[in-house]
């Protein structure tokens, strides 16, 4: 078979929006959208954690993807949470508004333009939609191998109040 991994015939991406730039994450990485709850900080996190939340009694980092991006932080928008399996790990990723499902053919996929202000190791590719270029993200890549670690570790001390 002549197909790559990388151009699947169809994918289905979950549009949202971060400092007015539209991006796209496979919705196969999705747990669930929420609102976000109580963010407890977690002290010596990477600027970009927020902090911790209690999902149903599982304890879940949450980042600020718009920190981690270096992009503009809007203050007056009520953030929604994506709850995403990065690896092995779950984690909360803080974005401006989700607005739909759609689904994408492979062959519209193309590389990351390599001047979008996000570092290309993020970035899976980009699309047309609409009148909109969507940056599909590359999950497994927002954290470094050590930022995992250590937010896995983070994760285990917080007790119950």
């Amino acid at each position: 078979m002549g197909e790559s991994k990388k151009k699947p015939k169809e994918l289905r991406l979950a549009c949202f929006t971060l400092a007015g730039q539209s991006y796209a994450i496979d919705i196969m990485k999705i747990r669930q959208i929420i609102r976000p709850t109580k963010i407890r900080p977690l002290p010596e996190a990477p600027p970009f954690v927020e902090g911790v939340i209690n999902l149903r009694g599982v304890v879940i980092p949450v980042m600020d993807l718009r920190k981690r991006f270096a992009l503009e932080i809007k203050p007056d928008l009520e953030p929604r949470v994506i709850i995403v399996s990065v690896e092995r790990q779950v984690v909360g990723i803080t974005v401006d508004e989700v607005s739909e499902v759609i689904s994408i053919a492979g062959e519209q996929i193309q590389p990351p333009p390599r001047l979008s202000g996000i570092p290309s190791r993020f970035l899976a590719g980009a699309c047309q939609y609409r009148d909109d270029i969507l940056l599909i993200l590359k999950l497994d890549e927002i954290l470094t191998s050590e930022e995992k670690v250590r937010l896995a570790e983070m994760k285990k001390p917080v007790g119950k109040e």
